[in-house]
């Protein structure tokens, strides 16, 4: 990510540099933004990396009735799905010896050994609606409404005996993947200030507060062709119940920004630009500020 964002400022440096190359030759000092219009309305696409820091929250251990983090792995929804529900715990057909190729629940094996450790989010798309309030040529005020749909994925392992008469003496170890998936909505109220004096484009600055509301979405297991929901639950008899509480909250930080502005009519107006945000995700029993990376395009129109 280091590379991309160092990438992305270098872009930024040679639009400022392509700018400068085009001002007024004469020398006389021009409007940096040209014909100001007072309010501003657009859109933001980019790129959002969230911080692995939450990501564990996803690790199949899961969060009881009550949005608690379960910590036991007896207790944990990966040993109540594989063990219990789908491996023949509750009497049932044991479908992970199925899934698995094996014959009984007793040529397999689930220990909390296997259970992830390696959840990691992806990169995801963040689009978001931009207003802001010009006070002159230079300062404004901000109002952004960001959203972002993030991915995690992991795996964890099974251990499986060799068929009986097999020539294969050792154990099997297998593995498999795991995902999770949760929303972010981020508002923002801010400073933003164009640096400059060129016509057509200027770096530009912005900062301010930051809130975050996020919630749990998703966290699924696939063993070979068996897929299972984490977050789904059964009652004694083995009904469908319903489904866990998904953690969710608000919470509150920081964000940042720095950019090109370029103005391409008296009508529209586009940033590029790299925003760090300082940000707490209510999820989990310790949600902590996390720095959070994106890049994107915003665009304006000029009312």
């Amino acid at each position: 990510m280091n590379k991309l964002i160092n990438s992305f400022l270098v872009v930024l440096v040679l639009l400022f540099t392509s700018a400068k190359a085009q001002e007024n030759t004469e020398g006389e000092p021009t409007d940096s933004t040209g014909k100001q219009r007072s309010f501003k309305l657009g859109i933001y696409v980019g790129s959002y990396f969230a911080n692995k820091y939450t990501a564990g929250s996803y690790d199949g251990y899961g969060f009881d009735l009550d949005g608690k983090r379960i910590t036991t792995f007896e207790n944990s929804m990966m040993y109540e799905k594989i063990v219990n529900q789908y491996g023949g715990g509750y009497g049932q057909v044991d479908q992970i010896a199925q899934a698995l190729g094996v014959a009984s629940t007793a040529d397999w094996t689930f220990t909390k050994d296997d259970m992830p450790t390696n959840m990691r989010y992806t990169p995801s798309f963040l689009f978001g609606l931009q207003c802001r309030y010009s006070v002159d040529n230079k300062n404004a005020i901000s109002l952004n409404l960001n959203a972002a749909k993030l991915s995690l994925s992991g795996n964890f392992t099974m251990t499986t005996r060799p068929p009986s008469g097999s020539t294969q003496i050792n154990n099997s170890i297998q593995t498999f993947g795991i995902k999770g998936g949760e929303q972010r909505l981020m508002i923002q109220i801010g400073y933003n200030r164009i640096l400059g004096n060129n016509e057509k484009a200027n770096l530009f600055v912005e900062g301010g507060i930051n809130m975050t509301y996020s919630q749990f979405d998703k966290n699924e297991i696939l063993i070979n062709n068996l897929y299972i929901d984490l977050l789904e639950f059964y009652d004694y008899q083995g009904i469908q119940a319903g489904y866990t509480r998904k953690p969710r909250g608000m919470g509150f930080g920081a964000y940042g920004g720095v950019g090109v502005n370029i103005t391409m009519s008296e009508k529209f107006t586009v940033q590029l630009m790299y925003s760090p945000s300082y940000e707490g995700i209510k999820i989990g029993d310790n949600p902590k500020l996390k720095w959070q990376h994106s890049i994107g395009l915003r665009a304006y129109y000029n009312f």
